[in-house]
């Protein structure tokens, strides 16, 4: 706390009185703490079963996969390079510009093959992409 010194000036004291603050601030923080679990507490229900479905799409979206070995194939047909598969995802999108991509990669391939292929894709500008994976 600021204490003034006693003395016969009667300037005004020119420090600030922080206790206040803190107090407000410790207040604050032991609210939020409160609060913070009770916001993140979902309900607890149990959602119906219901058939499996397929999506209903008009078109089936594009099958782009990459092999362990490194291989890579658009709609189970293999694609000589980077530059081939540009422009058949170029052709596919010019035929229809709504197109989906699923993606399929082997776990053993390396991560820069992966991304550049990821990269050829949005060259070709195609946005909707989904990845497959198998579920454990």
């Amino acid at each position: 706390m600021a204490f003034k010194p006693q003395s016969d000036n009667e300037e005004t004291m020119s420090e600030i009185n922080v206790t206040p603050l803190v107090d407000v601030m410790l207040v604050l923080v032991i609210i939020l703490l409160v609060t913070a679990p009770l916001l993140t507490q979902s309900v607890n229900v149990t959602l119906p079963k219901t058939a499996e479905t397929t999506a209903d799409v008009k078109e089936q979206p594009l099958q782009l996969g990459i092999d362990a070995q490194g291989m890579i194939t658009l709609n189970k047909l293999p694609v000589a390079d980077l530059a081939a598969l540009e422009t058949a995802l170029k052709d596919e999108l010019t035929q229809n510009p709504e197109i989906g991509l699923h993606f399929y990669a082997d776990q053993a391939v390396v991560y820069a093959k992966v991304a550049e292929v990821m990269a050829t894709v949005q060259h070709a500008g195609i946005s909707k992409i989904a990845f497959v994976t198998v579920e454990q």
